[in-house]
């Protein structure tokens, strides 16, 4: 199998200045067989002559810009070279997290050591390929020149064109009837012949004995049929190994975790069956560990597990809620049944964590590290695992006969050799003599040890229990200030809300909410409080500090009006006024409001709002007006500029 693997040197797809320039890595059974830097342009020339089994690549952006592009380039590529990305297919992973599964080191910083991660990656069967055609293409036939106007001799050129054109659909429907293809066909007569042949063919372009090509008259477009959108394929068919969490009960929950570590799948539900479950875990993967919570592991577990005849791992005491929620505040779980599958789940990965790290520092680049690990958990070693492994790829080595060599004859050096040798036994035995006595001392030191840490046993189990009742009091506590201060806070928002509530009753007044300042920080508290909704009139003390942002939230919130200057000192903001008129929110001064402010709440005389409101509609309007005629003024000035440099250019 002949593999391309590529990643970009310089320069983007995307860029119109700096085309791409890409590392090539060749590979042929296994085996690098040439690195080279290519453009866009000279790669697409190489896939066309060499016509490898895949093109292996880390992005689709590195080949294409867009969804458009991306079908240009498949289709440009030799029928038989499939498209794989070997970061994954719709869930996408980092190349260096996939060569890591690999037991491949990859540095971000070199485009050809990623260039032979991703080459070795789809050798080992990694990544997903990439389907953008049906199976199903379009054969067109079809004139290759024009046939002009011509003169004397047009009539004899012109069927000499189209004489070609049902020569080559003929010659091209022979071809799909000799491979036995389904094909639909028509034709589009013209003088002498045809002007255009249409074939479907329902086969996949690979299986298609017929090529693009142009003669000097004719020419032959195969296109694949698009799908709507692009799909992956899964490169390798085998399941990810997973170490799957099971919560059994009335609600079931399920968590698993690959053997990364990385949360794969969590849910919980009250209607699921035993089926419905195996059936849940075989859509995300293959569970290599099914793990339980408490010690005893419950029959409907133990039922799971039999049934994908995986590990089984249970705690050697049950977990307590403390220990479980240690090792799920990372990651949010909606319910107690998911948290407690969750916790099973990486209580199992970490007690196996340490020995997976060991298995990735034995195991050589290039092999797949979770068949390895799977093997070593299911009791097989890790030497008749890679042994098994190399005999399956490396063709067996001819036997080679033993040579009996001629006996050499015995020199004084051997002799000389022969008394060192004597001497040095000696030394080790008046060495072995001083290591007995060492033991010695040692086993003396460790008894002693031993008496002493029994002592000091019997003290600290008695100091045990009160130390971690005294943390249980500390920690209620905590929790107990904690509810007392919610509480109080909830209180004072009640009172405020019911205060608001009351104001809203009186028909003359209007209710206002009042912010200390209009920054985002009040705006924020203000919500949290009394909350900021449509239609509501909101009153600022100062207006330092504002910006667009906070203008930007309160017109998305729809509110009616901003109130400002309502502090001692009233100054009306030209640039506040400014930005509100571009958001087409309403801003005006609490001058002549009689504005009546009461803590985050007051009231303003209906008909003097509605008086002020009119006012600002009639400024906005104006406003609008004079915007309108700047515009038309630039562009009355772009217009007139532009005119005088073309009768500058023109003379």
């Amino acid at each position: 199998m002949k593999i391309f693997g590529i990643d970009v040197i310089r320069g983007s797809v995307r860029s119109r200045s700096r085309r791409p320039a890409y590392a090539l890595i060749t590979m042929e059974k296994g085996t690098v067989t040439s690195e080279s830097e290519v453009s866009l342009y000279r790669l697409q020339r190489r896939l066309a002559a060499e016509e490898p089994d895949i093109l292996a690549v880390d992005s689709l952006q590195e080949v294409a810009a867009d969804q458009h592009d991306l079908f240009t380039f498949i289709q440009a590529l030799p029928p038989g070279t499939r498209l794989v990305q070997v970061t994954g297919g719709e869930r996408k992973e980092t190349l260096q997290k996939v060569a890591a599964r690999y037991n491949i080191s990859v540095s971000k910083t070199d485009p050809y050591a990623e260039a032979r991660a991703a080459a070795f990656i789809a050798s080992s069967g990694g990544g997903a390929e990439v389907i953008a055609f049906e199976n199903s293409c379009d054969i067109v036939v079809s004139r290759h020149r024009s046939i002009g106007k011509g003169g004397w001799s047009q009539n004899r050129y012109t069927r000499k064109i189209h004489g070609a054109v049902l020569r080559q659909g003929r010659e091209v429907e022979s071809a799909l009837s000799d491979a036995g293809l389904k094909y639909e066909k028509k034709e589009y007569p013209a003088f002498g012949g045809a002007s255009r042949v249409q074939f479907r063919v329902f086969a996949s372009r690979d299986m298609v004995p017929v090529r693009s090509s142009r003669g000097t008259d004719v020419q032959v477009r195969i296109s694949g049929r698009r799908l709507d959108r692009i799909r992956f394929k899964p490169l390798s068919g085998k399941p990810r190994y997973l170490i799957a969490g099971i919560d059994p009960g009335t609600t079931i929950g399920i968590a698993a975790v690959d053997l990364d570590g990385n949360l794969m799948h969590l849910i919980s539900s009250r209607q699921m069956t035993m089926s419905d479950v195996i059936e849940e875990l075989y859509r995300v993967g293959k569970p290599l560990i099914v793990a339980s919570d408490v010690h005893q592991m419950p029959f409907s577990v133990e039922k799971i597990r039999r049934a994908f005849n995986a590990v089984a791992y249970t705690p050697r005491q049950d977990r307590s809620i403390e220990e479980k929620w240690e090792l799920t505040k990372a990651y949010g779980t909606s319910n107690d049944h998911e948290r407690d599958a969750l916790s099973a789940a990486l209580d199992a990965y970490r007690q196996y964590r340490n020995k997976f790290q060991n298995i990735s520092k034995r195991v050589p680049p290039g092999i797949d590290l979770d068949e390895v690990r799977a093997g070593v958990i299911r009791g097989k070693s890790l030497e008749l695992i890679l042994g098994s492994r190399e005999e399956a790829v490396l063709p067996a080595s001819p036997a080679v006969p033993e040579t009996e060599m001629p006996p050499s004859p015995v020199d004084e050096r051997v002799m000389e050799l022969d008394g060192l040798v004597k001497r040095l036994r000696g030394y080790i035995d008046d060495l072995s003599a001083d290591g007995k006595k060492k033991d010695e001392e040692i086993e003396r030191l460790t008894r002693l040890c031993t008496r002493l840490k029994s002592e000091d046993e019997g003290r600290m189990r008695r100091d045990v229990e009160v130390v971690r009742r005294d943390a249980i009091i500390r920690s209620q506590k905590n929790m107990l200030r904690k509810a007392e201060k919610r509480s109080k806070k909830l209180h004072r928002q009640v009172s405020r809300l019911k205060r608001f509530a009351d104001l809203q009753m009186n028909g003359d007044h209007i209710p206002v909410k009042v912010l200390d300042s209009l920054t985002r920080d009040a705006v924020r508290s203000l919500d949290e409080d009394l909350g900021i909704n449509e239609g509501d009139i909101i009153a600022a003390a100062k207006t330092d500090g504002w910006g667009r942002s906070v203008l930007e939230f309160l017109h998305s919130a729809k509110i009616r009006v901003i109130i400002t200057g309502t502090g001692e000192k009233q100054v009306h903001d030209g640039q506040l006024l400014l930005a509100c008129s571009e958001l087409e929110l309403p801003c005006i001064p609490a001058a002549g409001l009689d504005l009546r402010i009461r803590g985050r709440t007051g009231t303003v005389p209906r008909v003097r709002l509605e008086e002020a409101l009119l006012r600002w509609e009639s400024d906005f309007e104006a406003y609008r007006r004079e915007k309108k005629t700047e515009m038309l003024e630039s562009i009355f000035r772009e217009y007139r500029s532009e005119r005088e440099r073309e009768v500058r250019r023109h003379g």
